[in-house]
């Protein structure tokens, strides 16, 4: 019997997490199945799982009426049904939590998208998640905006399990892990237990090739380019989300090995891992497990949605690839500036699209939800 490709990812240091979340799928036995059978070992949550989830099925339809008898708001009903999905999911995965030492088994929830530039409300949205979902194995979502980074190190210091999201910038992770390494100082400064705390960092990969692919396309159609612009042009679609991420990867080695973050793995200290995130193809011309088998490395997790899942399970080749061609990585950068296409700039795209992306998916859950609830309540 063929060994299970997701089951190998674990055997070389990456945990596989999901990116979906619903009521049928704790409800039932399917989650508690993939984590025996594929080691699925984690659960990330976002606005736009839960618009699909709740906005197109009638699964939380009864939770709703129960809810909307108790005169609570429509965001608030969104939040009780949230935490309660989350709440359930946590508890599927506890035995993974417990038998990994904590290390794995945690189930995400984001604070609201509305307030990705809003440092302090994101720090109460944040501890009132973390309040109301109760679990040692939740993670709440922050945004690793400018406003978000405080708010980042601010919780990770009241001890809350975070996990960063829509990274997407070398240069703002390296912040980010900076960042998580202070509050952690600032934690045993104080005398507070380290032992418990776990966050990752979301570095995302496919929206990168996304919005570079568009660039270079334009490049290639352009008749003022010369041959030699779209012959490197041509060459480069498809390569600098995974070169990007490498070189985040190698950036987190570095910083692993620093004087300063050996001393706190020394005192108990669990380092952040670094989490790939939209790692869904969205090429069909490209290989649908592109960004899980380029991508494998030790002490990362990759959270994957349902069709990649899938896929991978098919078809992956796992192998850990990750430093493969570094030096062909930070040639492809090189080479993006040589066509006037600035990464930073691109990056700095991405993050404003990613939190108009997840505010959207919010704001149009909220107006299906507030729709089902004047008819339950008609």
């Amino acid at each position: 019997m063929s060994v299970n490709p997701l089951k190998k990812l674990a055997e070389l240091g990456q945990s596989i997490w999901l990116d979906y979340i619903r009521r049928d799928l704790y409800q039932g036995p399917e989650l508690k199945r993939m984590i025996d059978e594929d080691g699925l070992a984690g659960m990330t949550s976002n606005p736009s799982i839960f618009q699909k989830a709740i906005a197109k099925s009638d699964l939380y339809d009864d939770t709703i009426q129960k809810l909307a008898d108790k005169d609570l708001s429509v965001p608030e009903i969104f939040e009780k049904l949230a935490v309660e999905d989350v709440q359930n999911a946590c508890d599927v995965f506890r035995p993974v939590y417990d038998a990994t030492g904590g290390n794995d088994g945690f189930v995400s929830i984001e604070v609201n998208p509305h307030l990705a530039h809003e440092t302090e409300k994101t720090i109460a949205e944040a501890k009132r998640l973390w309040d109301a979902c109760n679990r040692p194995n939740v993670m709440i979502k922050i945004p690793g905006t400018k406003a978000g980074l405080p708010a980042i190190r601010h919780c990770l210091a009241e001890g809350i399990n975070i996990n960063i999201t829509l990274l997407f910038s070398v240069k703002r992770y390296r912040e980010v892990m900076e960042i998580f390494a202070e509050a952690l100082e600032d934690r045993l400064g104080k005398g507070l237990p380290v032992d418990a705390l776990r966050s990752v960092a979301s570095f995302f990969v496919s929206r990168v090739d996304s919005n570079v692919d568009k660039k270079l396309d334009a490049i290639i159609d352009d008749a003022s380019r010369s041959d030699d612009q779209k012959k490197i042009a041509r060459a480069l679609r498809g390569t600098i989300a995974i070169a990007n991420t490498r070189l985040a990867y190698a950036n987190f080695e570095e910083w692993a090995a620093t004087d300063r973050v050996v001393a706190l793995k020394n005192k108990g200290v669990e380092l952040q891992r670094p989490l790939w995130g939209s790692t869904s193809t969205k090429d069909d011309a490209y290989p649908d497990t592109l960004y899980v088998d380029e991508l494998i490395a030790p002490f990362s997790v990759n959270t994957i949605p349902p069709e990649t899942y899938d896929a991978y399970k098919d078809h992956g080749d796992p192998k850990v690839r990750i430093k493969d061609d570094l030096d062909d990585a930070r040639e492809h950068l090189d080479q993006l500036k040589t066509l006037d296409i600035d990464i930073d700039t691109v990056t700095q795209e991405l993050e404003d699209e990613g939190v108009k992306k997840f505010a959207d998916a919010y704001d149009g859950l909220i107006e299906t939800l507030d729709e089902k609830v004047k008819k339950i309540v008609a």
